[in-house]
């Protein structure tokens, strides 16, 4: 007895999102998607195509209308029908940078990318924004090895000569320098998500994620003993 009672609803919901959506009427179209969807999820697979270009469309109208709450709220609704659809990420994170929120549209072209490592758009958006978060010296910087050379050895110097725990500013590569040269604790605290993230990654890629310690949150946020046991011998 309740399929017979809510199927007619599912069908009349898509059915009614199908003709406001060929209406262009795309505020009332997404609303009878997400009626549909969320009664039935059986249903996703056939409309998602759809509901991507309803939400697409809903969106750039609130965004030319200033409706910038509303557009956000559209995109988190969409997102818990389908938490990992790439498309519907990355098109949220290309509203965040436009809007200038450009940390945040880095973590959702990285979440992108990890869910599908082969999607162009999302990749090339990453690196975009990538290029707005770090400034153009620390890419020359990075790339001088004749600096990078003597700051290592400065690191090697310090460590072996007592400076046995250190704090990097920043997930720089100095972190995974001193912890190469023998220093007992090795933290790091860096206020970009996306920066942090990244960082996560590049340890445990090296072997490195259990030895250095990363902390999202300023350096002047820092406590003790709630973020490092201790004081710090060397700071880099």
């Amino acid at each position: 007895m309740p399929n017979a009672t809510i199927r007619p609803k599912r069908t009349r919901s898509l059915e009614s999102a199908q003709q406001c959506l060929f209406s262009q009427d795309y505020g009332t179209a997404f609303v009878h998607y997400l009626l549909a969807l969320n009664l039935a999820p059986a249903l996703k697979d056939f409309a998602n195509e759809s509901f991507r270009f309803t939400l697409f469309k809903w969106a750039d109208e609130l965004d030319s209308l200033g409706r910038i709450q509303d557009l956000f709220d559209c995109y988190e609704q969409a997102l818990e029908l389908f938490p990992v659809d790439e498309v519907i990420v990355n098109s949220m994170g290309e509203h965040l940078f436009r809007m200038g929120f450009r940390d945040e549209a880095a973590g959702h072209f990285y979440k992108a990318l990890k869910l599908r490592p082969d999607f162009p758009e999302a990749k090339e958006n990453f690196y975009r924004v990538a290029n707005w978060l770090v400034e153009c010296w620390h890419f020359l910087m990075l790339s001088d090895n004749g600096r990078n050379h003597k700051y290592q050895l400065a690191i090697k110097k310090a460590v072996e000569g007592g400076c046995s725990s250190v704090l990097g500013i920043g997930t720089g590569t100095g972190i995974m320098c001193a912890k190469m040269a023998g220093a007992a604790e090795v933290y790091a605290c860096e206020l970009s998500k996306t920066m942090y993230e990244l960082a996560c990654e590049v340890l445990s890629a090296n072997g490195m994620a259990d030895s250095i310690k990363i902390l999202h949150l300023k350096s002047l946020d820092m406590e003790i003993p709630k973020d490092i046991p201790n004081s710090i011998n060397l700071m880099i």
